[in-house]
């Protein structure tokens, strides 16, 4: 089994270091990718000296243009599974075999690694835990099933999977949308607890303004995304 550990960065010099040697340390059966999403600093010369192969993009995509460069990456290759990781030093490399191994087994077509299924260790500021929860809920009035944790970012697609969200995948914040998209094409999309760790340096772009925005904008997108007709690929 060939499995391609997709990572967007932008400007993260001072982690993606760290996050490449966390995951192939943790997970060597690994193939790492760095996607570089138009940075200005030295983001795709330290990811490949620490072992990653790096797509440099021109111009920044947005975070879903990134990732979907690593989805077409991974179908071109013909990787059985691709991991969606972020590239801040938010998702542990030793809660990797946790999102695979049921895309591997059959048991999905995706898994979400979920900070809120469970009780864990990670704690987050109240409004942007209200925000996740009330984007939650809109997701369950759409799709008729509970995601706790929508707006995750670690993932694991199995082909048929990728060949869906290689071609319809939002530029902006895509992963709740990417959740509709999905089960609207019958695929299965489970999640898994997880630990996650706040970002190893700087700071988050979203900010209070911007999480209001993104609130709206996502929860549009959502319903509208349910309204349009499912995409199959066999």
């Amino acid at each position: 089994m060939r499995i391609l550990a997709i990572v967007p960065a932008l400007n993260e010099v001072d982690n993606i270091g760290p996050v490449v040697r966390n995951l192939i340390t943790t997970s060597p059966w690994l193939d790492v990718l760095v996607i570089d999403d138009g940075s200005t600093d030295q983001t795709a010369e330290v990811a490949r000296a620490h072992g990653a192969k790096v797509i440099s993009l021109p111009v920044n995509l947005g975070i879903g243009g990134a990732v979907q460069t690593g989805f077409l990456y991974a179908l071109r290759n013909d990787y059985d599974v691709a991991l969606q990781v972020d590239g801040d030093g938010q998702h542990r490399g030793e809660e990797i075999k946790k999102l695979v191994d049921p895309v591997l087994l059959g048991e999905a077509d995706v898994t979400i690694g979920s900070r809120f299924l469970e009780k864990t260790s990670y704690k987050s500021a109240w409004p942007r835990r209200l925000g996740i929860y009330l984007l939650s809920k809109t997701l369950q009035s759409v799709v008729r099933k509970n995601f706790t944790d929508p707006t995750s970012g670690f993932r694991a697609y199995n082909q048929k999977a990728l060949r869906i969200v290689s071609a319809h995948y939002s530029t902006d914040y895509p992963e709740p949308d990417a959740i509709v998209t999905l089960l609207k094409n019958r695929l299965r999309v489970i999640e898994i607890s997880v630990e996650m760790d706040a970002r190893l340096s700087g700071s988050s772009s979203i900010t209070p303004f911007k999480s209001g925005y993104y609130m709206f904008k996502v929860s549009l997108a959502i319903i509208l995304n349910s309204m349009m007709s499912r995409i199959w690929n066999d």
